[in-house]
C-alpha cells in the first residue's frame, strides 16, 4: 500500500471517533470529581452513625462505634485507655454537648501535614460551636481530633 492508495477521509468516522473520545473524557472527569467530592463518606456514615446513637441515648453501642468494637461489653478490659465510663462523662448527658437532641454532620477534612484519619465536623444541638471527631482510616475508631479545623 503507498501512500496513493491510503483510504479516502471518512468525515463522518472521523466525527464519530471524536464524539466518543470527547464523551469517554467527560465521564472519566466526572467520575473523578464524584469521586474527590465524596472521599469522606465513609468517615460521615461512621460519626452520623455515633450521633445517632447519642441522639438515642444508647450511650453503649455509641461506645461500640467510637471502639469499632460492636462486641466491647465481652471484653471490656481490652480498651483501657478511654473505657466506658470516661466516655460516658465526655458523651453522656453531663458532658461537654448535654443532651444531644439534634446533629447534623457538616463536613469533613484532614489535617494538615501527613495523618491517617479525618476530622469529621458536626453541628450539635443547633450550636454555633462545632463537635469535631478524629475517624481513623485504618481501623475506624473514633478518637478527639489532633487539630482543629474550621469550616465554613
Amino acid at each position: 500500500m503507498t501512500l496513493l492508495d491510503a483510504k479516502e477521509y471518512d468525515p463522518e468516522k472521523a466525527r464519530k471517533k471524536r464524539t466518543k473520545i470527547i464523551s469517554l473524557i467527560l465521564i472519566v472527569l466526572v467520575l473523578a470529581f464524584f469521586a474527590w467530592w465524596f472521599r469522606f463518606l465513609p468517615e460521615e456514615h461512621i460519626v452520623g452513625k455515633f450521633f445517632d446513637d447519642l441522639q438515642r441515648q444508647d450511650y453503649k453501642s455509641a461506645y461500640g462505634i467510637w471502639m469499632h468494637d460492636p462486641n466491647w461489653q465481652q471484653h471490656p478490659d481490652q480498651h483501657p485507655k478511654y473505657p466506658f465510663n470516661d466516655f460516658y462523662r465526655d458523651w453522656g448527658p453531663g458532658g461537654e454537648w448535654g443532651l444531644i437532641k439534634t446533629a447534623k454532620v457538616y463536613g469533613a477534612s484532614t489535617c494538615p501535614g501527613p495523618g491517617s484519619g479525618v476530622v469529621v465536623d458536626v453541628i450539635v444541638n443547633n450550636r454555633a460551636e462545632h463537635a469535631q471527631v478524629w475517624v481513623e482510616k485504618s481501623d475506624h475508631t473514633l478518637s478527639f481530633p489532633p487539630c482543629e479545623l474550621i469550616f465554613r
